[in-house]
């Protein structure tokens, strides 16, 4: 079982920059692979970004490409998400999820919401001026 707590959320002007962390608990961090998805009022929860176990395969959704960096250290059991050059169609709760690895972690499967069994409670951003 793996529990996950997002941080870092919060007001940001268009144009700004935001961190978010997602801290896992346990001791078997480094074998899932783990993904930030979001969801604004009204729609659909969607993909952000999502990095294999190793970090060494990262995925990101077209909307978000060039702006966004995902991360993670197995040392620290931490996933990051450093997000630039906000807009207001970024405002969303911004959720952490985890899977466990397969040895398997392509697009498809990255993008899909069913394909995590641990999400967090998500964390607020609002882009707006």
């Amino acid at each position: 079982q793996v529990q996950l707590v997002e941080s870092g959320g919060g007001l940001v002007q268009p144009g700004g920059s935001l961190r978010l962390s997602c801290a896992a608990s346990g001791r078997t961090f480094n074998t899932y692979d783990m993904a930030w998805f979001r969801q604004a009022p009204g729609k659909e929860r969607e993909f952000v970004a999502g990095i294999n176990w190793s970090g060494g395969r990262l995925y990101y959704a077209d909307s978000v490409k060039g702006r966004v960096t995902i991360s993670r250290d197995n040392a620290k059991n931490t996933v990051s998400l450093q997000m630039n050059s906000l807009k207001p169609e970024d405002t969303a709760v911004y959720y952490c999820a985890a899977r466990r690895s397969s040895g398997i972690f392509v697009y498809e499967i990255a993008a899909r919401v069913g394909s995590y069994d641990y999400w967090g409670q998500g964390t607020q951003v609002t882009v707006s001026s």
